[in-house]
C-alpha cells in the first residue's frame, strides 16, 4: 500500500467514531429542517455548505419561528465563533499546507474534527495532509448523508428520543472526551470542567455557563502546563 492510500485509509478509520455520531444526528436534523418546511433540496445543501452541526438547529428552528434572515445569520455566527480558537490551536502544525488546502481543512472542522485531531497532532510536526483531509470529508459525508436519510424520511418519524437520536451527540462528545484522557493532567481538568459546568448552569442557565468553564477549566489546564514546566526546569538544576 502506498504512503497516499495509507493515509487515506488512515483518515478513514479514524472517522468512524464520528461517522457513528454524525449521521443520526444528522438524521434527525433531516427529520427537523422538513418539519418546518424545508424542503429536501434545501435541507441538503444546508448540511453541504453550511456544515455547522449545532448552529444549522438553531437555524432551522429559528425558520420554523419564521424569525429575520439576518438575525438567523448573526446567531450562527455567534455560536460558531468557538471555531476561531479551534484554528487557532491547530494553526501551528498545518503551516506545511497550501492555502487551498487550509481553506478545505477549516471549512471542514467541526468540534469532533478537532478533537480527534487534537489527539493526532500531538507527536506530529507536519501530519499528512491526505490523511488530514481524508478524516475530515468523511465525517462531512456522514453528516450530509444522515441529513439527507432523514429528510427523505421526512414527517415518517416524529418521535426521536423513542429511537435514541436525541442521545447521538452526548454520546459521541462522551467518547471524544474519553480518548483525550491521557494523563492525570486531562482527567483533572476534565473533572474541574463537568463540576464547574453543572453548578454554573443550575446557577445561572442560559449558554453563558459553557464559555465560563471552558476559560477556567483551559485556565487550569494551562497552569497546571506551568507548573510541570518549573518542576521540570528546577529538577535539571
Amino acid at each position: 500500500m502506498t504512503a497516499s492510500k495509507n493515509d487515506i485509509y488512515q483518515g478513514l478509520h479514524r472517522s468512524i467514531p464520528v461517522c457513528f455520531g454524525y449521521f443520526p444526528i444528522g438524521f434527525a436534523f433531516g427529520v427537523m429542517a422538513v418539519g418546518v418546511g424545508m424542503n429536501f433540496l434545501e435541507t441538503a445543501l444546508m448540511s453541504l455548505l453550511v456544515y455547522a452541526g449545532s448552529a444549522q438547529f438553531i437555524a432551522v428552528g429559528m425558520v420554523g419561528e419564521q424569525i429575520a434572515v439576518l438575525t438567523i445569520a448573526l446567531t450562527t455566527f455567534l455560536v460558531n465563533l468557538r471555531h476561531l480558537l479551534m484554528s487557532a490551536a491547530l494553526a501551528p502544525r498545518l503551516g506545511h499546507l497550501t492555502r487551498l488546502q487550509q481553506a478545505v481543512f477549516a471549512y471542514q472542522l467541526t468540534d469532533e474534527s478537532f478533537a480527534l485531531h487534537s489527539v493526532d497532532f500531538k507527536e506530529e510536526e507536519k501530519p499528512p495532509v491526505t490523511r488530514i483531509i481524508a478524516t475530515n470529508m468523511t465525517a462531512h459525508l456522514c453528516w450530509v448523508a444522515g441529513s439527507v436519510a432523514g429528510a427523505w424520511t421526512g414527517g415518517l418519524l416524529t418521535n426521536l428520543e423513542a429511537m435514541g437520536l436525541d442521545f447521538a451527540l452526548p454520546a459521541m462528545f462522551i467518547f471524544l472526551l474519553i480518548i483525550q484522557l491521557a494523563s492525570l493532567k486531562y482527567i483533572l481538568v476534565a473533572l474541574l470542567a463537568m463540576v464547574l459546568s453543572l453548578f454554573l448552569f443550575n446557577f445561572l442557565g442560559g449558554h453563558w455557563y459553557i464559555i465560563i468553564t471552558t476559560l477556567i477549566a483551559a485556565t487550569a489546564g494551562l497552569f497546571l502546563d506551568k507548573i510541570k514546566s518549573i518542576a521540570l526546569w528546577k529538577g535539571k538544576i
